[in-house]
């Protein structure tokens, strides 16, 4: 047996297996966008992908998990998480990206329906709500750094505030009685944190 050389690199089976769930998660965001929840199944996400309904089953117990994991990795590069040095920089980048969904209305289209299955299944409700928190927890993240270099206040509500700008998003989203502009993402911000700072002042005072 030859000595001294390095093993055989192992190529194939995990670049297949990572493929495959890449085309399953990109199947599923294309299908959802294009029809809507309700008529996507399995079997679609399966044709699109090009994989067998077997593989998808092994990754996911059913269309819920699997349709909120592909929102989530989709999401975070549509909305990144920004580092732009400044909070009123990064909310402001993130609610930018956010509102960007307007420019597509299959997205937003989308996005109202999900909100309602998530109503209506408690099957579906329980994922979505975790993709949801996982979104609040980035602007969480962007809030918790401008405590750390003194942009806000310890005291200040940081949950109140991420409800508060994904409230403005969602209500606009779904009821449709204002638009929702990027290019007012920075005046929204600027009226967000002008509220955390006044009332820290307020009570210091």
């Amino acid at each position: 047996m030859p000595t001294g050389q390095p093993p055989a690199r192992r190529t194939g089976g995990r670049i297949r297996n990572e493929d495959a769930h890449d085309a399953v998660l990109t199947a599923a965001i294309e299908l959802v966008e294009e029809l809507g929840y309700q008529p996507v199944t399995v079997e679609r996400i399966a044709a699109r992908a090009r994989v067998a309904k077997s593989t998808i089953y092994r990754w996911w117990k059913s269309k819920a998990p699997l349709v909120m994991d592909a929102y989530r990795a989709t999401v975070e590069q549509r909305v990144p998480e920004p580092d732009t040095g400044s909070l009123d920089g990064d909310l402001t980048a993130f609610a930018t990206a956010l509102y960007g969904v307007t420019a597509h209305p299959l997205r937003v289209r989308a996005l109202r329906g999900l909100m309602a299955e998530a109503q209506l299944d408690p099957a579906f409700a329980e994922p979505f709500r975790a993709w949801v928190e996982s979104r609040r927890a980035v602007v969480l993240t962007l809030l918790d750094r401008g405590v750390q270099r003194g942009e806000l206040p310890p005291t200040a509500d940081l949950d109140a505030a991420t409800d508060q700008l994904f409230g403005l998003f969602w209500y606009r989203l779904l009821v449709g009685h204002q638009p929702l502009e990027p290019a007012r993402a920075a005046e929204h911000i600027s009226q967000l944190l002008h509220g955390l700072r006044a009332q820290h002042r307020q009570q210091a005072g």
